[in-house]
């Protein structure tokens, strides 16, 4: 009877001991792991901070040719305004040349 509880005490003790190996085993990896799982996140967010920031320069791009093409047709309609003004006027200047040209007021 001593000899079986002699060995169901050793049986326990290895059992312990193995347990025991095993979290130890665990704990060595944890840092490594937890290394990993670090770099993982690290390169999620260069990732979603690349693509974010790809995103920001698309729509300044897209706003300023809007703005560009908005100044550049604002820029031909002040033209033709002005074209328009002088050619109402251009009757006159040219009367007005050919009067001092010929000696009339």
């Amino acid at each position: 009877m001593n000899e079986e509880r002699v060995q169901q005490i050793v049986d326990l003790e290895q059992k312990a001991q193995a347990i025991y190996d095993a979290a130890v085993q665990k704990a060595e990896q944890l840092p490594a792991q937890a290394k990993k799982e670090v770099q993982v996140l690290v390169e999620k967010a260069q990732t979603e901070a690349q693509a974010q920031a790809s995103k920001l320069v698309a729509d300044a791009k897209a706003k300023a040719q809007e703005e560009s093409a908005r100044v550049l047709e604002q820029a031909k309609q002040d033209a033709e305004h002005m074209k328009a003004l002088s050619m109402g006027h251009f009757d006159r200047a040219v009367g007005f040349v050919l009067n001092q040209v010929t000696g009339r007021e």
